[in-house]
C-alpha cells in the first residue's frame, strides 16, 4: 500500500507535525511513502526560519527522512521561497529553499494522486 501525504498545514502548526509522525511510522512499517508541500505546508522548506535552540525543528526533521520531499513551486513562490534556478528566472537576489527539498509543478501532485493507494492530508 503506497501512501501520498499532502501537507498543507504551516509547520508551526500540531497538524503539521502530526504529518511527520505518520511519515516516521509509515517509513519504519516499511510502507511507501510520498509526500507533497502544498498552500502553508511549503513554508517547511523555508531555510531562513530560525527556530529557538530548545524547540524541534520540522524543517530537519523531514531532511533526516531521506526522502523526495517535493514543494509546489507555485506556492512557494507566493510566500518568498525560491531555488537558485527561479531566484535567477524571476530576477530575486536569494534564495532560500532548504537542502533536501525540490521545487516541483501541481503535476507532480497528480500523478502522485494518481498513484497511490490513498492519500491523507493534514
Amino acid at each position: 500500500m503506497s501512501t501520498l501525504l499532502l501537507i498543507t498545514s504551516s509547520p508551526t502548526s500540531i497538524v503539521a507535525w502530526h504529518a511527520f509522525g505518520l511519515a516516521q511510522a509509515l517509513q519504519k512499517r516499511h510502507e511507501e511513502i510520498r509526500v507533497f508541500f502544498y498552500q502553508d505546508g511549503v513554508q517547511v522548506a523555508n531555510d531562513l526560519q530560525w527556530l529557538p535552540d530548545d524547540q524541534r525543528n520540522l524543517k530537519q526533521e523531514w531532511q533526516k527522512l531521506g526522502i523526495r520531499l517535493p514543494v509546489c513551486v507555485s506556492a512557494a513562490l507566493a510566500r518568498g521561497i525560491t531555488d537558485a534556478d527561479n531566484a535567477k528566472r524571476h530576477s530575486l537576489q536569494h534564495y532560500n529553499l532548504a537542502s533536501g527539498f525540490e521545487l516541483v509543478g501541481l503535476g507532480e501532485l497528480a500523478d502522485a494522486v494518481q498513484s497511490c493507494s490513498r492519500l491523507i492530508q493534514f
